[in-house]
């Protein structure tokens, strides 16, 4: 499980954690192995992971699209662009969270996602709010 309070002004991936602004948008990742889907003696395993975003600035803001980069473990590389989250582009005011699940599938039993949400105020600023990266693992694949 990872946990962090990120800023959301970031145009980019690489945006600095210690940009100062009044928006934040804090993302927590639950992962999970789906053994059940997974086919490892044809380098195939499945995870689902479980997104809380909470808005704890104090402007409300509705999640446009995402941005994903997934990279297994042979440093193969995926992205995926599109719309909204589940099919949805939920509104956050202060305080609210929004829980989703969603999954993808790895090569390898081991890889890693990080990404960004894109982000509109209710002021009609555009921003980014930045994923970091978390861990995709088989169990006790990693020490």
């Amino acid at each position: 499980m990872t946990g962090a309070t990120l800023p959301a002004l970031c145009s980019d991936l690489s945006c600095p954690m210690s940009l100062e602004n009044t928006k934040l948008i804090h993302i927590d990742v639950e992962t999970t192995y789906i053994e059940s889907q997974s086919v490892p003696d044809k380098n195939h395993y499945v995870f689902s992971y479980t997104i809380t975003i909470r808005n704890d600035s104090d402007e409300a803001a509705r999640l446009l699209g995402r941005h994903w980069v997934i990279t297994d473990a042979n440093g193969k590389e995926q992205e995926v662009v599109g719309e909204g989250v589940v099919g949805q582009k939920p509104f956050l005011k202060p305080g609210e969270d929004f829980r989703y699940t969603s999954g993808t599938a790895l090569e390898t039993p081991v890889g890693s996602m990080r990404g960004s949400y894109q982000m509109r105020s209710e002021h009609g600023e555009h921003f980014d709010a930045l994923i970091p990266p978390f861990t995709l693992a088989i169990p006790r694949s990693l020490h």
